[in-house]
């Protein structure tokens, strides 16, 4: 018997999900998202699966976009976080990237460059406070941008810093400051998110940049990922490596912080904090053992994590446990830990093996 851990990937879930995409994006370019090794999905596998239903892909950084263009990719690829030196940009040029720029030494960089044309989309700090120039700055950034003969502004890019939550006041605002100034300058702009993309048709713009959506977990509050029509595109599992009853009044873990109230069953998993698990995980937080729930019992360990089975008398050493996927969404998994999907997606360790769904 082998430990049993793995990520199972699948691409035809990430295709869906594109398409459902594509009827909130209506007319507006769709731009992927796969920064961060696509969300912890593979970069190369989620790209190839996005393919046929995306316009680009948006990195964060300048290694990602080479990735891209090696793997053959010839679309429009768009780096977040923009170029970092002169030569970067020289890079990203003979590789026709589009920077994202954001700030006056980026720009003074662009003023001294002689080689190839380069595209840029200047990014506006609508109230995220984050990264771009302010919208009182933007005019000025604009008409010098738009006087480098070796630059081509496409377009202004924003984004919502509140899109997600049930109760947003604040990205009406971000949109129309965005709005006002390519009104006037005459630019496309792009500003939805995935959560702006789902809930604004008026956010649409010229582009859209899902993200977390493509990727089968809600980026709103409000609703699940099923709700939203999104389909589960990834599932973590590991196997029960021993199972042993305990006493009502007898601790699990370390620090004893779980302790039985009943006489209880308790299963070990083979995951832990050194797979990518978080180790904060309560014992509220749900797994599933043959699709049927229960949740942990005691602290995540580096290796191994304890599990209730009190009342799962079928469970057995062997037996598949499901961390996150078909029965226990992800979303509830971050949930119970205090913490987003993104996270727990792109904090699997590389120990884990990854499955691509449907290869042979």
């Amino acid at each position: 018997m082998t430990r049993g851990t793995r990520l199972e990937l699948r691409p035809q879930a990430l295709a869906a999900n594109a398409r459902r995409a594509r009827q909130w994006a209506g007319d507006a370019n769709l731009l992927a998202m796969v920064k961060a090794d696509a969300y912890g999905h593979g970069l190369t596998t989620a790209a190839a699966a996005l393919a046929a239903d995306v316009d680009g892909f948006g990195v964060a950084v300048t290694a990602e976009a080479i990735a891209l263009r090696e793997a053959g990719v010839q679309r429009p690829i768009w780096v977040m976080e923009g170029f970092f030196d002169a030569d970067e940009l020289a890079a990203g040029a003979a590789l026709d990237l589009h920077w994202v720029v954001h700030a006056p030494w980026q720009i003074a960089l662009l003023a001294a460059w002689h080689g190839a044309p380069v595209t840029v989309w200047l990014k506006l700090d609508t109230g995220m406070h984050r990264l771009g120039v302010t919208v009182e700055e933007a005019p000025a950034t604009i008409e010098q941008l738009q006087a480098l003969p070796q630059i081509t502004l496409a377009g202004l890019v924003s984004h919502f810093a509140c899109a997600d939550r049930a109760q947003d006041d604040m990205s009406a605002a971000q949109l129309s400051a965005t709005k006002e100034l390519a009104r006037v300058y005459r630019l496309p702009f792009s500003a939805a998110n995935s959560a702006g993309l789902s809930r604004y048709p008026q956010a649409r713009g010229a582009w859209v940049r899902p993200g977390i959506c493509l990727y089968g977990a809600t980026p709103r509050e409000d609703h699940s990922a099923a709700e939203l029509g999104l389909a589960v595109t990834q599932r973590l599992s590991a196997r029960l490596i021993a199972i042993r009853d305990i006493d009502a009044g007898e601790s699990v873990g370390y620090g004893a912080h779980w302790v039985a109230k009943v006489p209880s069953r308790i299963g070990v998993v083979a995951i832990g904090y050194g797979d990518g698990y978080p180790r904060h995980a309560p014992a509220t937080t749900p797994v599933a053992v043959g699709g049927v729930r229960t949740h942990l019992a005691g602290r995540v360990s580096m290796d191994m994590l304890t599990i209730n089975l009190t009342g799962l008398p079928q469970a057995a050493v062997g037996d598949e446990v499901e961390l996150w996927g078909d029965t226990v969404s992800v979303d509830e998994v971050a949930q119970a830990c205090g913490t987003i999907s993104y996270a727990l997606f792109c904090q699997i360790t590389a120990r884990v093996p990854r499955v691509v769904a449907g290869d042979a």
